[in-house]
């Protein structure tokens, strides 16, 4: 209902301050009062009018201290004077740089990924189509997030520049719209459900002219992501659930409100730490994970382990776990890309019809026979 509250005022707010400049003078008119195209995602908006839109980032980092408003306009249209203060950028786009691995699936699947022109650690892209344009010389190292090369950036000068922050300090961005160029911020990542994390795509398909795409790829997934969790309701079996794995001496999992812990409910798993608040991680010492997860049927997520070797290498006493004895181990880990990037991290945000499947089938296999499992694999 606030939230519902807020958007209307919003909307109210807009068409109160729209004007435009008609013969040179501007002209104060009322701007209709267009829905929000957004369902699921709490940190962006979009409003759509005619010749442009307006993208709203909120909340892009925990604790974020201000919002964003983009103005995105299509050639021969004006402006109205009452948005000229935010960042504007004509749209489509032809050429972008993106700073994340969660942004490249959207280009992937708007099927524009000819326009990217420069990413950061190239090696941690695994889209194989992105992956042919890099080799063939196409896509230009930008060194790190912390410390883009800016040379290479104004030399590029692409249309927009998509980055990430994960606090309010972000010296890097400011330097480069000081520059001239143009950047809009994507708060993907910080997005606390399954389903908001994938809406982002509408946020591509927005720069690109291909909003109708972007609503039916994203309507695709949601459709399924539904489906498959209307399969587990009827299910009464509840198997436990362990994540994560011990590192430098502590044990890390998720909070019982994270994206990760979601997904183990959905699909009709009973997490172990699902009463626990948040939705960053718990560090935790051995000794309490074991005692509240020792007989736990299913461990999802132990960290970057691809064998069951490899974990007992690491710490013997994983062997103690009944999931561990009974092989009930499950890991996206050993899943990679051509140079290495793990495909989980890369394309499970934008795809979580697929993770609950994925889920679902490790929980109850009964319930999905014929599906393959997509980032997982069972530890051996």
């Amino acid at each position: 209902m606030k939230r519902n509250f807020l958007k209307l005022l919003l909307l109210l707010l807009v068409s109160v301050t729209f004007s435009c400049a008609k013969n040179g003078k501007p002209v104060t008119q009322e701007l209709p009062q267009h829905p929000n195209a957004i369902k699921y995602a709490r940190g962006l908006a979009i409003y759509h009018y005619d010749g442009f839109s307006i993208v709203k980032v909120s909340n892009p980092w925990p604790k974020a201290t201000k919002d964003y408003t983009y103005v995105l306009y299509k050639t021969n249209t004006v402006v109205p004077d009452s948005l000229r203060q935010f960042t504007a950028v004509q749209v489509p786009v032809k050429s972008i740089v993106v700073t994340s691995t969660t942004h490249i699936p959207s280009l992937d699947m708007l099927g524009v990924e000819n326009s990217l022109a420069g990413f950061p650690n190239l090696d941690y892209i695994s889209s194989e189509k992105i992956r042919k344009r890099i080799d063939q010389g196409k896509i230009r190292e930008l060194g790190s997030n912390q410390n883009l090369n800016t040379e290479v950036l104004i030399g590029l000068s692409p249309d927009v520049i998509i980055g990430y922050g994960i606090d309010n300090n972000n010296p890097t961005l400011d330097n480069l719209q000081r520059a001239g160029l143009k950047v809009l911020l994507n708060g993907d990542w910080n997005e606390q459900t399954p389903l908001g994390k994938a809406e982002w795509i509408k946020f591509f398909g927005v720069l690109y002219g291909k909003e109708a795409a972007a609503d039916r790829l994203f309507e695709t997934i949601e459709n399924d992501y539904n489906c498959t969790m209307a399969l587990v309701r009827k299910t009464k079996n509840r198997p436990s659930v362990l994540a994560g794995a011990v590192y430098e001496n502590h044990w890390y999992l998720p909070e019982g409100n994270s994206w990760g812990a979601q997904f183990i409910g959905q699909a009709g798993g009973t997490y172990l730490w699902a009463g626990s608040k948040g939705t960053g991680s718990l560090s935790l010492p051995f000794e309490v994970v074991f005692d509240k997860a020792q007989h736990a049927a299913f461990w999802i997520g132990p960290g970057q382990f691809t064998s069951l070797k490899e974990m007992a290498d690491a710490n013997a006493n994983y062997k103690a776990f009944d999931a561990y004895k009974n092989r009930n181990i499950y890991s996206f880990s050993s899943k990679k890309g051509k140079t290495g990037g793990i495909v989980f991290y890369e394309l499970a945000p934008n795809r979580p019809d697929l993770v609950l499947r994925d889920m679902v089938k490790i929980l109850h296999p009964e319930l999905l026979p014929e599906y393959k499992l997509y980032f997982f694999e069972k530890l051996r």
